[in-house]
């Protein structure tokens, strides 16, 4: 089955249904904990007697930190379902943007977890269907899809990515740009390339961005990503050719709406690494392969990167591009985001 087990089970996910996963220690059934309602909830576990499917970064959250290290994002904890934990319970225990409003939670069980790997496996699924890593968890019952662990590491495979066309595309800092838009037939996110200049033998100019709705088109002025992703452009275009590489790994690898997640809790007075971990998922969940198989698709081995993340450095040279220089890009901070630069800065190594 493949990247087209785990492409059906994202899709479950998402809609509120019942998905079987399994490891090689096991399966479990699980429902989002977000798209469960009263009807749905009551078809997929009908005794009220599910169990629920966290992170171990939120169960340290929730004073279960005795489980497994909380400081791996993606180890699970298992909480015993007691008779007051219903649909709007479960909603608390999963989304922290809801913790200042209901304090006072517990106290939790935690239990034994069956089937670790096979747990993993679904928090992993979250992370990609764009969802709060929280299920409701049986062992039977039937399911809209099932997807074992090895479909989802075909599913996030970057090396089924490819070119799926080309074209010219004048803009503001290029009138002789062309864009290269990239296709994996396992999943719906679509990359693109911007190349710039007229390519020689010197090495390109290379920026890797991260989509951001919010700063890209929006204008949001919480984080520095517009205006680096127009630098970066200028930067490119005065050197002799590069690329920007525009990646569809949103708000770190989580997805928009648990980026905006994120953003409420920073309203709450959390940081963006904080806010990360309480969700649930890694302090950044984005994979630079991705970026490495479209510069091989590109016939581009080695370049210099336009990067204030070392982080963005290691992963190239993971996935086999060499990184020649890092180049700096430097802008001023403005009062919504001198937080959000600091924290960067203090807390991911960027060096700004």
């Amino acid at each position: 089955m493949g990247a087209r087990a785990a492409a059906r089970a994202i899709d479950a996910l998402r809609r509120g249904w019942a998905v079987t996963v399994s490891a090689a220690d096991g399966a479990i059934r699980v429902m989002a904990v977000e798209g469960a309602d009263a009807v749905t909830l009551s078809d997929f576990d009908p005794t009220a007697k599910a169990d629920i499917l966290i992170a171990a970064a939120r169960g340290e959250t929730l004073k279960l930190a005795n489980q497994l290290a909380a400081a791996d994002p993606d180890m699970p904890v298992l909480i015993a379902r007691a008779p007051w934990i219903d649909g709007d319970v479960a909603m608390t225990i999963a989304d922290p943007v809801m913790d200042l409003a209901s304090p006072l939670k517990g106290p939790f069980s935690a239990k034994p977890l069956a089937a670790p790997l096979a747990a993993k496996t679904s928090l992993k699924l979250a992370r990609l269907a764009g969802i709060l890593p929280a299920f409701f968890v049986t062992s039977t019952g039937a399911s809209e899809a099932e997807v074992a662990a090895e479909d989802v590491d075909a599913y996030d495979d970057a090396s089924h990515l490819a070119i799926a066309t080309r074209a010219r595309l004048p803009v503001s800092t290029s009138e002789t740009a062309e864009i290269v838009a990239f296709r994996s037939p396992d999943e719906p996110r679509e990359h693109v390339a911007l190349v710039i200049g007229k390519r020689d033998d010197s090495l390109p100019v290379v920026r890797l961005h991260s989509e951001c709705l919010t700063g890209d088109v929006l204008g949001s002025l919480k984080c520095d990503c517009g205006p680096q992703l127009h630098q970066a452009l200028h930067q490119i275009a005065g050197s002799r050719w590069g690329v920007l590489l525009y990646l569809r790994q949103e708000g770190r690898g989580i997805g928009l709406i648990n980026k905006l997640r994120a953003y409420a809790l920073q309203d709450q007075g959390f940081d963006t690494v904080d806010a990360n971990v309480r969700l649930g998922f890694a302090i950044d969940a984005r994979d630079f392969s991705v970026a490495a198989r479209m510069l091989d698709l590109l016939g581009v081995a080695q370049v210099r990167l336009l990067t204030n993340n070392p982080n963005k450095v290691a992963g190239l040279e993971a996935a086999g591009i060499k990184v020649a220089e890092r180049l700096p890009i430097i802008l001023p901070a403005n009062p919504h985001n001198e937080h959000y630069l600091a924290t960067k800065r203090d807390r991911t190594g960027h060096q700004l």
